[in-house]
């Protein structure tokens, strides 16, 4: 079947032949599986293993050999009929409809009763989980190494697990039968994605040689049914393999183990020619019959020695590593089965539904300019196009005979006054863009119809108002692959348009180069009189290309032929009941879709009056249109529902209304089934008012396939209006199970008339091949007319699967010899042949099998709280990828005055809401500030550009509630660990490639901290205290100035008295558990008051102090983390103090609000009573708070336990003694520069010499000049720091060398961050100072998160762990594909191959406590990765996190 993939590329499967299945006894299956893990680990031979399981299969192999051979043969199905493309299927929804569409008060009602219901639930329902791999073998260890395909690949075998099933599926083993084929057929699932993408048809090679297969031996079979059933066991559900063609070109991965046949069974091939494909996936044709036998040439003509060399000269001379860490998702991912309970369709197979005739008109004119010539002529003084102004008054009318002339005159001038060169610049044929604002539809029909004169193809888009508009690089695409050179507009218009600095129109990104044409009357030529525009009959020519938005985002143009713009109107003519002169009032935009067919062509092909209501008179005055029809007694109005909604909200103001006049009142959007509340109460309201139920008329369209049905007028006799109440849940199995209104789950919709005059419809799956759906069944409608567009234009892939679909029945005979159009609009057939609609595939969201409708979940959000939250009912939901399966994202956009409280409280409400309505959970909810989402042309929200800015992580969210612990249910299995390295891996250097977990372990500290004395103290307090009796005068931070003299120190005793000092000012003031935020510069007093807060009980918070000359940008961050936090008091000093409260602060927060602030300078000296002892070392001990670069606050809590083993485990990995002095230059306020400043020297006793990093900005050298005159061995800085001294040190080394500055005592300076390893700026710093001493193996980086500052660690290489051969060889680079990183992947390339990325080593795993660490694929948003050695190494940051 073919499968829906989201990169769009096109896999034809074959259709399995039914056959008898083999099923063998357990235990046998489960002891080939064992057998395979032996092979695989190396525990046997080959030889062995082929023993054994000739044994195992013995008496199995007699069956095998009587298989049907129609098993072996090629039974293949058009690829027309195959094949689907599945981007372009998924249509864009007019943007401006979202916001009133959803309005139900029914379905209002079923929300609230479920939210009622919710809550009386005790406990959340659980969500299980099911397994695929149900051997106990299997999932007792870690499946064997398969090859990982590319991303695409995945995809689409990962889909195809929960594709709907073929007639052919139902049988007693589909996975056995499935691979039984399979292993017979020789098919290798690794073509199907990329040959069939390249090669839509498929070359295949037709076997027709019987004999060949029959004489499979016993060996043969046996292979055959042991691959089978080991395969059966691990991957029983992946998607069929890919045999349009059994011998045509393998585009094997590089990377992927190369596996050319089933072993033992060749590939097949014909008595002409045969294709023989290699280990490499490379063809080799010749008259003779070649195959492989365990990728060696057999039979062939070909010396074994000639065929070495040309396999040889195909592969490259060092082909790429394989991805080392295999992630075996096919075997691991917990896929969900279908539930065996679900509904499925019962009814009979549903027969095409056919309109009625179109019928014939003796005075129809042969084309649309022919028509607007009778006019033009004959009636020239007949009323065509009414225009209004934002005041609702009429600005000019438009008669035929002005429209006739005017576009008369355009026509010529487009083809004889516009040259290059003296050679016209348009010739017919060429596309012209057509750039009109929506209040100016009279200047847009002069224009289209002035092309369509000219035989021109008018391409109609939006005006670019912005450089940076939502879907503009699209349109420049599609202008760009159309050729439009020329750009006709208005010059009010033009004078609107951002200009470059020269004056003239700017070049909008992604757009060609246009020129711009103004076609007001005094740039346009009166032709001569014997100059007339070619008026022909309606051909298969272009007459004009329709854009429209794919649910990726991509932008497409629709070509409409004259024959079928012509027969539409024709069709639109007979079903709407259209009369001469009859006035209709348009609300659409007139550019495209109904506004276009209605209000432009239609209605100029019956002389017909348009009354054009422009979307910006909508917004000031929403009864405008009623009022129109009630003044010009208009016939018929073409409108939406939004329409209908804004005009009840306003309709109190209005008294002297009458709607008598309407026969028909088109709902344009009335394939959406959230219309119906719409309707129902615009006809509650206005029924009094003259407007009759009969009037209202909703229609099904699509931009393919135009209009595809449409409720007639009374008049016509047709039947009574349908509606139907379906159940939510069956809809989702795409099964119809009509319900009752009383329940909560259901959807209510009403028909869409009966099918256009002269077209054929049939509803098809939606997936795989176009069978037709049954009568109770949900599928996409397709239709087969003359009045359907014709192609994407310039796509002809996506036209072949579009625009030329072939419906069969399930005995697979195509139901009709004309192609059909696939319509986007999911529904079915009910009765009186009536059509219903329940959603459009652009909205579909396929979630763990179930299929959900994006405009019923936005119904169900808005139906919480309707309009009071959100931001005039701006809501988008869309799904994401994650994990190989759809999940669904709500963003919405949030009311100005709604507080945090009220967001997260609405944002639950939602959820429980979607789960009890929906049965399905919610992967993420935003909110995003007001007017803020990306706009559409006409004011909606733009959709796919919303999603593209989620997952670029571009939304800029206020408020996130993510909840994947309730729609992600198939996690990975746990794996066993592997041997690290073993006969399944493969060693290069120190890389171990293989099956081996992505994990690295730090050092067991169990048995190297027996003398550690602060070992047996729980609380870093009681070390301090303990220090301060055993070891009073030792020195434990040195502070040093800008000039590089002694600011401060402070020994252990002098640190416990002044700690002593806050602990009593804290006691008398504040409770035990207290946050204390402590505001302070780098030095002791940041020290000393930390200490101070945890002997009081309190929990000390450290905050960067506002800096004095930017108080505005730095002071409003020291007051969210003071709030955030909650601290009840601030700690600081006096000058800082006053600085919070002065007048400049004012200006930036308010100082009011502040909270206690107490001043620590001289604080009185008190013994302290008893110390506080917390009561667990679990308790907190303080927070760790830090704004990221893009403002974002993030906050840690540590624990007492997690604060003495990150100590511990740094002293170890440092080699951190009391005799030891360190240097430190970072910021001490947070991360692993906080434990550094004020942890670890109390902890490990060694010496901290510290140096404020701001004192580097007026004196560069002096950390480097501290780190000589100390001669500190190991150093710690930033990047910032060392930026900073690489440019202002770069061209002072030589007069830093004569003030004696020698670095040759540092063994190990290690820069601190979170992100990778700066090569550039590591290698430029060690080699600057090398002349001064410095060893670049020195040089050295560490590696950590928010929840983990140190991950890694590089430890002394001259140390005790050198000299126990554990500290590892010097920091290693390597090379990576970047291509590969953007998948997830590590492929090791050589230095300076094309997109390689250098990474260096960040460290060796801290040593761990008591839990090993593991590194997983994403930490933090980075990729990480360990070499053999348990070294770390970071990759970029590739998305958001």
């Amino acid at each position: 079947m073919a499968e829906r993939t989201s990169t769009g590329l096109l896999t034809m499967m074959l259709e399995p032949t039914p056959a008898v299945a083999m099923t063998l006894p357990a235990e046998v299956r489960e002891k080939l599986a064992e057998l395979e893990l032996e092979l695989s680990e190396g525990d046997i031979t080959q030889k062995g293993y082929e023993k054994k399981r000739g044994k195992l299969l013995a008496p199995y192999i007699p069956q095998i050999q009587g298989v049907d051979p129609s098993l072996q043969i090629d039974n293949r199905i058009q690829a027309s009929s195959q094949a689907v493309l599945p981007g372009s299927k998924h249509k864009s929804r007019a943007a401006n409809t979202r916001d009133e569409r959803f309005r139900s008060d029914l379905h209002t009602e079923a929300v609230q009763a479920a939210l009622a219901k919710y809550k009386e639930r005790k406990m959340p329902m659980p969500s299980k989980r099911r397994s695929v791999l149900v051997q106990s073998s299997v999932e007792a260890c870690t499946p064997p190494d398969t090859s990982s395909a590319s991303e695409d690949e995945g995809s689409l075998r990962r889909q195809g697990r929960l594709a709907t099933s073929t007639p052919y599926q139902g049988h007693g083993h589909p996975a056995v039968e499935h691979w039984f084929n399979r292993v017979i057929q020789g098919s290798s699932t690794s073509s199907s994605a990329s040959s069939t993408s390249s090669h839509p048809g498929g070359r295949s090679v037709t076997t027709t040689n019987t004999t060949a297969h029959a004489a499979l031996n016993a060996n043969a079979a046996a292979t055959a049914l042991a691959d089978l059933m080991a395969h059966t066991q691990l991957d029983n559900h992946s998607a069929p393999p890919d045999v349009t063609g059994l011998s045509e070109r393998s585009s094997l991965h590089a990377e992927r183990p190369q596996v050319a046949s089933v072993r033992g069974i060749p590939r097949g091939y014909n008595h002409q020619t045969s294709v023989m494909e290699t280990a490499d996936g490379c063809e080799w044709g010749g008259e003779g019959s070649l195959s492989l036998m365990d990728g060696v040439p057999v039979n062939s003509r070909v010396s074994s020695k000639i065929q070495q060399l040309l396999n040889t000269l195909k592969r490259p001379k060092r082909p790429p590593l394989r991805e080392f860490f295999v992630d075996d998702f096919e075997e691991l991912m917990d896929v969900q089965q279908p539930d065996p309970n679900q509904p499925k369709p019962e009814g009979q197979q549903m027969s095409p539904l056919e309109g009625e005739p179109l019928g014939v008109v003796t005075n129809w004119p042969p084309s649309l300019p022919a028509a607007l010539q009778r006019w033009g002529t004959t009636q020239p003084k007949s009323p065509c196009l009414t225009a209004l102004d934002n005041a609702g008054k009429p600005v000019y009318t438009l008669t035929y005979g002005k429209l006739w002339t005017r576009s008369h005159k355009l026509a010529y001038t487009l083809l004889n006054k516009l040259s290059t060169r003296n050679e016209p610049l348009l010739m017919p044929g060429d596309r012209v863009a057509l750039v009109f604002p929506n209040n100016d539809p009279v200047m847009f029909m002069v224009a289209f119809y002035g092309c369509l004169l000219a035989e021109l193809v008018p391409v109609p888009i939006e005006v670019p108002l912005t450089r940076k508009d939502a879907g503009s690089q699209q349109i420049g695409f599609l202008l760009g692959s159309c050729g439009v050179t020329l750009a006709l507009t208005t010059d009010a218009c033009q004078k609107g348009l951002p200009k470059a600095q020269t004056g003239e129109v700017a070049t909008f990104k992604g757009w060609p180069r246009l020129l711009w044409f103004v076609t007001d009357g005094k740039h346009v030529v009166k032709p001569p009189k014997d100059w007339h525009p070619p008026i022909r009959e309606a051909s298969n020519d272009i007459a004009y290309i329709e854009y429209k938005t794919s649910k990726e985002g991509s932008t497409m143009g629709i070509t409409v032929s004259n024959s079928a713009m012509l027969a539409h109107c024709h069709s639109l003519t007979q079903a709407c009941g259209y009369t001469e002169a009859e006035t209709i009032t348009n609300v659409l935009d007139f550019k495209r879709e109904a506004g276009l067919w209605h209000g432009v062509l239609t209605s100029v092909m019956n002389r017909m009056h348009v009354i054009s209501i422009p979307y910006s008179l909508m917004k000031v005055n929403p009864l405008s249109w009623i009022q129109k029809v009630h003044t010009y007694k208009a016939r018929v109005a073409v409108v939406k529902s939004r329409d209908m909604h804004w005009s009840l909200l306003a309709q109190r103001d209005q008294r002297d209304i009458s709607l008598s006049s309407l026969r028909m009142l088109i709902v344009a959007d009335g394939a959406n089934p959230w219309s119906i509340s719409s309707c129902d109460a615009f006809l509650n309201v206005f029924q009094a008012r003259g407007l009759r139920p009969e009037v209202i008329c909703p229609c099904a369209s699509s931009s393919e396939a135009m209009t595809v049905a449409i409720r007639r007028p009374p008049e016509m006799g047709v039947p009574p209006p349908g509606k139907a109440v379906l159940s939510m849940g069956g809809l989702s199995h795409s099964v119809i199970r009509v319900d009752t209104e009383e329940k909560l789950s259901v959807l209510t919709v009403q028909d869409v008339g009966q099918v256009m005059p002269g077209a054929l419809v049939c509803v098809v799956r939606v997936e795989g091949t176009p069978y037709l759906c049954h009568t109770d069944e949900v599928g996409e409608i397709c239709l087969s007319s003359g009045t359907t567009g014709v192609a994407y234009y310039g796509l002809p892939g996506m036209t072949k699967n579009i625009f030329e679909t072939i419906p069969v029945t399930s005995s697979g005979v195509p139901v009709s010899d004309r192609p059909f159009t696939r319509t986007s609009l999911l529904g079915f057939v009910g009765p009186d042949s009536l059509v219903f609609v329940v959603g459009k595939m652009e909205g579909l969201m396929v979630v763990s099998g179930r299929r959900h409708n994006a405009d019923d979940v936005v119904a169900t959000a808005l139906a919480v709280e309707p309009m009071k939250f959100v931001y005039r009912g701006r809501i988008a939901v869309f799904s994401v990828s994650v994990l190989h399966d759809e999940r669904i994202v709500v963003v919405a956009e949030q009311r100005p005055d709604a507080s945090e409280e009220d967001s997260f409280q609405w944002m639950s409400r939602v959820l429980q809401a979607i789960d009890s309505i929906h049965q399905v959970g919610v992967y993420c909810l935003a909110l995003v500030p007001a007017n803020t989402l990306p706009k559409a042309p006409l004011g909606g929200i733009h959709i796919s550009e919303t999603k593209q800015r989620f997952l670029e992580g571009a939304l800029h969210p206020c408020n996130v509630l993510m909840c994947p612990h309730t729609c992600v249910t198939n996690l990975p299995k746990p794996r066993q660990k592997q041997p690290e390295v073993g006969p399944a891996s493969m060693i290069v250097g120190n890389l171990v490639a293989g099956k081996r977990i992505a994990q690295a372990c730090g050092r067991d500290v169990a048995q190297l901290e027996d003398n550690d004395q602060a070992r047996k103290f729980l609380y870093i307090q009681d070390v301090l205290q303990w220090r301060a009796q055993a070891t009073p005068d030792h020195p434990l931070f040195l502070v040093l100035n800008a000039k590089g003299t002694v600011a401060s120190t402070a020994s252990c005793l002098q640190l416990h008295k002044r700690a002593e000092r806050v602990a009593v000012a804290l006691m008398g003031r504040l409770n035990t558990g207290d946050h204390v935020a402590l505001v302070y510069p780098p030095g002791i007093d940041l020290i000393a008051t930390f200490y101070g807060c945890l002997y009081a009980g309190c929990v000390p918070v450290t905050v960067r102090p506002p800096h004095p000359q930017n108080l505005a940008t730095t002071l409003p961050t020291v007051k969210m983390i003071v709030e955030v936090s909650k601290s009840v008091c601030i700690l600081t000093t006096q000058a800082i103090m006053k600085l919070l409260k002065s007048k400049e602060a004012a200006a930036a927060v308010d100082v009011k609000s502040w909270p206690m602030v107490l001043d620590t300078d001289d604080l009185p000296r008190k013994k302290s009573p008893q110390m506080y002892k917390p009561p667990t070392p679990e308790m907190l001990a303080y927070l760790d708070f830090s704004v990221s670069t893009t403002g974002i606050l993030a906050g840690v809590k540590m624990s007492h336990a997690a604060t003495s083993a990150l100590c511990r485990s740094i002293k170890l990995q440092c080699e951190l003694y009391p005799s030891r002095q360190i240097a430190i230059c970072l910021d001490p306020y947070c991360g692993l520069g906080f434990a550094l400043w004020c942890l670890c020297s109390v902890y490990s006793g060694h010496q901290s010499i510290l140096v404020p990093p701001l004192e580097l900005e007026s004196n560069a050298s002096l950390w480097l000049a501290a780190v000589s005159q100390y001669k500190v061995r190991v150093t710690f800085c930033s990047y910032s720091v060392m930026e900073m001294c690489t440019k202002g040190l770069g061209s002072q080394t030589e007069a830093l060398r004569l003030r004696n500055v020698n670095l040759s005592c540092v063994r190990t300076c290690m820069v601190v961050a979170e992100e990778r390893p700066r090569i550039a700026l590591t290698q430029s710093f060690s080699k600057i100072f090398k002349d001064l001493g410095l060893s670049p193996r020195a040089v050295s980086t560490t590696f950590g998160c928010r929840v983990n500052v140190a991950i890694c660690l590089q430890p002394n290489r001259l140390g005790k762990l050198a000299e126990q051969g554990t500290a590892g060889p010097d920091p290693t680079t390597v090379y990576v594909d970047m291509r590969a990183l953007r998948h997830d992947r590590v492929r090791l390339v050589e230095r300076g191959s094309p997109h390689s990325l250098p990474l260096m080593e960040s460290g060796k795993v801290r040593c761990r406590v008591k839990h090993k660490l593991s590194m997983f694929w994403k930490t933090v948003g980075r990729i990480c990765w360990s070499l053999g050695n348990g070294t770390v190494h970071a990759a970029p940051e590739l998305r958001h996190s």
